[in-house]
């Protein structure tokens, strides 16, 4: 056999996939607690003993991981202007697999700066200005960084001109600087991928260790991306395939976590509706939102006070007493997992609100407009009702029966008919949890990857 091990370190759960390439087939899977904050080897450890026997000691072809441990990749973009170079740089964050903390515009204020050395990020990307365009700012924001108590890497991606003195600037304040295309060298027009490449170099090459998962590379062969990072490219092989694979066409995957709920789409998105018109910044083919409050563990309480506890016991079968309470243990207690009837359905009606929400936040909207001709419509961000394929992946989908309604509650509502959410797509989850293996494994076998992306899906009707 040609094996190979698939691992993720993740917020909660250290997972890990045992693989037959050559039958293309998932022989074993395993979890344990995440334990980075002592030593991540021990939670690997617990992890492997899980296996069964003769993959304990098996002869690995090949031992890949992502992670998103230790809070995962935490960035803050700096930009211009907000709906502009500042939602540039937050996209190809987004994009790299980070969670962003938080989006500055404009020229810094000093409680801006103390707001951004306290968050601690592990990168600073810097944007601002077109090529050829305001330079002023993206050098004003260098100088008040250069003078700031940041340490983490400052990746600079904005206006050509002014790069090469915004890296001296920030070079002498004693910054680590890493300079990159603009990830907006024209207005509306996106350069992402130049940044995106840069983030995960500086995610392998120095947040690693600087988050405690050096050790695990003595047993695997590097941590190659973050997590989010590692789906969203399982995505893409799914949606586009690869050689002679096909894939199965415009997509929507629902990632729910205990930390966070991401949503990628793969599609144009382009306005379907005769008579609308398209506003806003180039949606990217493949996109993520990353929704930092909509974790089932640790946001479990603010699930409660965005939705509130009518909205969660919409969603419930059964009656949910002292609820706040109960939300409060679960964001403490974060490795939990649910052990009875009444767990298993506080779990669904969490993540009923968290899946509807996060799917909204990352479809597009159509906003009705009057103008000298009479009403027109202007859309914003992706069009996802002609979506094929919704999948759902994440605890949840892979233990709860009732994974196919949690998916459905996402969906078009004729209610909200300005929300372009999937409107009948095909349903499936994700049933052996190995999409991030799946992302792992494109790196070297993309074609017997996709398959076994394939072969583990789970249809629902």
């Amino acid at each position: 056999m040609s094996l190979a091990l698939l691992i993720d370190f993740g917020s909660t759960f250290t997972k890990i996939l045992a693989v037959d390439l050559a039958a293309e087939e998932i022989l074993a899977y395993a979890q344990s607690c995440t334990t980075v904050e002592t030593d991540i080897m021990v939670g690997l450890r617990r992890a492997l003993d899980l296996l069964p026997a003769h993959l304990k000691t098996a002869s690995y072809e090949c031992r890949l991981s992502s992670s998103s441990a230790a809070g995962g990749l935490g960035m803050i973009t700096i930009g211009l202007i907000p709906e502009l170079s500042a939602e540039a740089a937050r996209r190809a964050a987004l994009g790299a697999g980070a969670k962003v903390l938080t989006v500055y515009s404009f020229r810094l204020s000093a409680r801006e700066l103390e707001e951004l050395e306290a968050l601690k990020p592990d990168i600073v990307l810097l944007a601002g200005g077109t090529d050829g365009g305001n330079e002023e700012v993206i050098l004003d924001n260098a100088r008040l960084l250069a003078a700031s108590r940041i340490r983490c890497p400052i990746l600079i991606a904005g206006n050509k001109a002014a790069a090469d003195e915004v890296q001296s600037i920030l070079c002498a304040g004693g910054k680590i600087t890493l300079l990159t295309d603009n990830v907006m060298p024209e207005v509306n027009v996106l350069n992402v991928e130049p940044v995106r490449e840069r983030i995960r170099r500086v995610f392998i090459e120095r947040i690693i260790a600087a988050k405690g998962l050096k050790r695990a590379e003595e047993f695997v062969e590097g941590i190659l991306m973050p997590t989010p990072t590692a789906v969203l490219r399982a995505a893409q092989l799914l949606s586009q395939g690869v050689g002679s694979e096909k894939g199965l066409g415009d997509l929507v995957v629902m990632d729910i976590g205990g930390a966070t709920t991401d949503v990628h789409s793969i599609g144009a998105g382009n306005p379907i509706q005769a008579g609308v018109v398209r506003k806003g910044l180039p949606e990217p083919l493949a996109k993520r939102t990353v929704e930092g409050d909509l974790g089932l563990r640790y946001n479990a309480g603010t699930i409660l006070k965005l939705c509130g506890e009518e909205q969660i016991l919409r969603h419930a079968r059964f009656l949910q007493k002292d609820l706040a309470p109960r939300l409060e243990k679960l964001s403490q207690c974060v490795e939990v997992l649910p052990q009875t009837a009444e767990d298993h359905d506080l779990d669904f009606a969490l993540a009923s609100c968290a899946a509807r929400m996060a799917m909204e936040r990352h479809a597009g909207s159509i906003e009705a407009l009057w103008g000298p001709q009479g009403q027109y419509h202007i859309q914003y961000g992706k069009d996802l009702t002609g979506i094929e394929h919704l999948i759902g992946t994440g605890g949840i989908f892979i233990y709860h029966r009732q994974a196919g309604d949690l998916l459905r509650k996402t969906l078009f509502s004729p209610e909200e008919p300005f929300s372009l959410r999937p409107k009948n797509p095909t349903l499936y989850t994700d049933a052996r949890y190995c999409l991030y293996a799946v992302g792992l494994l494109a790196e070297r076998y993309s074609e017997p990857a996709l398959r076994i992306a394939k072969k583990y899906l789970k249809k629902w009707d």
